[in-house]
């Protein structure tokens, strides 16, 4: 049997930076230790954190209470309104957040300020795209679906055309449409282009990570040569469930999977070639596991 790993497979530039932080300030025996937030969607690498004594802090009301210790902004970002809070409670900032995501809250800061309307294509949920928002002088707005862009109104310079149906909205200055760093490619591309026929002036910023494309460029790849693609990623990863729907839909035999355990309770046909990917948030050496565990049992 050949098995298949993708080279890109595993932690991204942004991932590595913010884990080899939160490391770094273990070592320097400073505490105590926050992360706002799970600095990275992988239980693993949380649980081993907590072992070292670095407490996750999930909501702005607990971070009201601390008086002292350090705080680290996961990879994911914050908004502006943390950042504030962080500086009025008088302890230590560590900012790990992935530069390529600082760089959409410059852009949506930049050109909020200049009176844009700010669309973002993404997961209003996901935690990335809550921390943009933050970083808006004015209201965004999220659209992940192709519904949500069709609901998106139509400019008023364009209601005359009898093709536009729908509700109208007055148009301002100019659309500035950026992306959550781990979304889908085509995905952003077709929703980009529903919002282009409503008729406005706009800025299209693709801000997906080279990393994620070239990461799901590879997923497509590698799924389409092989039997069975095995994902492995966190529950919670954005990213990792990108890759699994693309892997899933030129492979009908693709398992997402967290550890080894979730592997071993599989029952697999018998298979000529199997693929292995994994998001941005999963350590290299559990992707050495599976990899061995499919060489060895499969």
């Amino acid at each position: 049997m050949k098995v298949k790993v993708a080279k890109t497979a595993g932690f991204c530039f942004g991932v590595q930076r913010a884990v080899n932080q939160v490391y770094s300030e273990v070592e320097n025996g400073k505490k105590p230790i926050y992360t706002y937030g799970p600095i990275i969607h992988n239980e693993e690498v949380v649980a081993d954190l907590e072992r070292k004594g670095v407490s996750v802090i999930e909501t702005k009301e607990e971070l009201a209470r601390l008086t002292s210790g350090t705080v680290i902004i996961r990879s994911h970002g914050i908004g502006k309104d943390v950042y504030d809070l962080i500086e009025r409670q008088g302890v230590t900032l560590v900012d790990a957040t992935c530069p390529f995501v600082r760089k959409i809250h410059r852009i949506v800061q930049e050109h909020s300020h200049a009176g844009e309307q700010i669309v973002i294509i993404g997961n209003a949920k996901h935690p990335e795209v809550e921390g943009i928002c933050g970083w808006c002088e004015t209201r965004p707005v999220v659209i992940e679906t192709v519904e949500e862009a069709e609901a998106f109104p139509m400019c008023q310079r364009s209601s005359e055309n009898p093709q536009n149906e729908g509700s109208t909205a007055a148009c301002p200055t100019t659309l500035c449409i950026v992306s959550q760093t781990t979304f889908n490619y085509n995905k952003f591309q077709n929703l980009v282009e529903i919002i282009e026929k409503k008729g406005y002036d706009k800025n299209v910023i693709n801000t997906i990570c080279s990393a994620t494309e070239e990461r799901q460029t590879e997923a497509a790849e590698i799924s389409r040569e092989t039997d069975t693609m095995i994902v492995i990623g966190g529950r919670h990863s954005s990213n990792t469930q990108k890759l699994f729907d693309i892997c899933r839909s030129n492979c009908k035999n693709t398992y997402y999977i967290q550890t080894l355990d979730d592997l071993e309770q599989y029952s697999f046909p018998p298979v000529g070639c199997v693929g292995i990917t994994a998001g941005a948030s999963t350590p290299k050496h559990l992707i050495k596991e599976v990899q061995e565990y499919v060489r060895d049992e499969l």
